[in-house]
C-alpha cells in the first residue's frame, strides 16, 4: 500500500513539474509558453504567465502573449496587442449601488443617428433644454451596463446618447471584442461620433456638449475632442492618450482623466506626461491616478471592479459635468 502511494506521488509530481518549473534561487514560478498551455486545453484568457510577465492578446489573431511589463504600453500603443480582460458578464446589482442616480425621471428610446448605427438615448422626461453628452462604450460594444450608465447620467439633467461603434454587435469574450475592433477603421468611428454630435445639436439644441468613455471608449472620447471643435467637456476613463502638445492644442475646454496605477498599458508615467502636456498648452484638467487598481476598475461586469474607487470617480464625473456643462 505504501509503495503504491509512493508511486502515485512520484507520477503526480512528474506531471506537475512538466507544467510548472520553479527557480529556487529567485523564488519564481515558470509556466509553459501560452501556445503550449492552449494546446493542453487552457482557454486563452486563462493562460498563466511566468511570474514577472504580463498577459496580453495579439491584436491580429487573438492569441495570448506573455511580455515584460515595461513593453506593455508600447505594444498596445502600436496596435500589436490589447489588454486581456475577463469575459463580459452583466451584473445587475453593482451599477445601482455604486453609481448614484439623480432626481429626474428618465425616458429612453433607440435612435438611428449614423448609417447602420442605432444609439441608446436617455433624457429627462420633463420638457426643457439640457446639456448633451455623447457616451462611448468599452471594447465590448453597446452593452446593457453602458445603457444603464446613460440612464443614470441622464437622471442628473442631461440628454445622453450612448453611441454604437460596432453597428449593433456586442462581444462577450475578449476574442469577440478583439474581432469587432479589427472590423472597423478609426475614420469610420470618428465620423460616427461626429454624427452623434450633429444629431444631438439638431434634435435637442443642447446648451452645451460633453463626452465620456471607458477603456476603448475613453480613447475615443479623446479622439472626439481632437476631431470636433464644438465640445465643452471631455471625460476619459483609462483610455489611450496622446501627449503631443500640438495635437492636444486642438482642445479648448476642460478634460477629466481617470486612470489606474497598475495599468501597464497606460502607466502613471504616461498619465503624468499627458497632464503636463495639457498644462503646457493651457488646457484646464483634472487628472486622477487611483492607487492599487488596474485597467477597467470601474466596470462592474469584470473581476477588476473596485467599488470604492468607482464610486469616487463617478462623483468626480458628476461634479465635472455640472461645473462645465451647466
Amino acid at each position: 500500500m505504501k509503495n503504491s502511494f509512493l508511486i502515485l506521488f512520484i507520477i503526480s509530481s512528474l506531471i506537475l513539474s512538466s507544467q510548472i518549473s520553479y527557480d529556487y534561487s529567485y523564488g519564481v514560478a515558470y509556466f509553459p509558453p501560452p501556445l503550449k498551455q492552449i494546446q493542453d486545453g487552457t482557454e486563452p484568457s486563462d493562460v498563466t504567465c511566468t511570474e514577472g510577465l504580463e498577459l496580453l492578446m495579439k491584436f491580429s489573431n487573438g492569441l495570448p502573449a506573455c511580455v515584460k511589463p515595461s513593453s506593455v504600453e508600447k505594444l498596445i500603443e502600436r496596435g500589436w496587442a490589447v489588454h486581456v480582460l475577463p469575459d463580459y458578464k452583466q451584473n445587475e446589482n453593482n451599477n445601482s449601488v455604486i453609481f448614484a442616480t439623480g432626481d429626474l425621471e428618465v425616458e429612453t428610446t433607440d435612435v438611428t443617428y449614423f448609417g447602420k448605427s442605432d444609439g441608446y438615448l436617455a433624457k429627462p422626461a420633463a420638457d426643457g433644454q439640457y446639456p448633451a453628452i455623447v457616451m462611448i462604450h468599452e471594447w465590448w460594444g453597446l452593452t446593457d451596463n453602458i445603457k444603464q450608465m446613460a440612464e443614470k447620467l441622464a437622471s442628473h439633467g442631461y440628454v445622453v446618447l450612448a453611441i454604437d461603434l460596432y453597428e449593433g454587435q456586442v462581444g462577450t469574450t475578449a476574442d469577440e471584442a478583439r474581432q469587432l475592433r479589427t472590423s472597423f477603421e478609426q475614420a469610420q468611428w470618428t465620423e460616427n461620433m461626429n454624427s452623434a454630435v450633429s444629431y444631438l445639436e439638431e434634435q435637442y439644441s443642447p446648451s452645451s456638449l460633453g463626452s465620456i468613455g471607458w477603456c476603448f471608449g475613453g480613447g475615443q472620447s479623446l479622439n472626439l475632442a481632437l476631431n470636433n471643435e464644438y465640445m465643452d467637456a471631455t471625460v476619459i476613463y483609462y483610455g489611450q492618450i496622446v501627449t503631443d502638445t500640438e495635437e492636444l492644442s486642438k482642445i479648448n475646454w476642460p478634460v477629466l482623466g481617470i486612470f489606474a496605477e497598475l495599468d501597464n498599458g497606460i502607466p502613471p508615467e504616461t498619465v503624468n506626461e499627458f497632464e503636463m502636456s495639457l498644462d503646457e498648452v493651457g488646457i484646464e484638467n483634472d487628472i486622477t491616478i487611483y492607487p492599487g487598481v488596474n485597467h477597467a476598475f470601474a466596470n462592474p461586469s469584470g473581476d477588476r471592479y473596485a467599488p470604492d474607487e468607482s464610486k469616487d470617480a463617478w462623483q468626480k464625473t458628476l461634479t465635472f459635468f455640472e461645473e462645465n456643462l451647466s
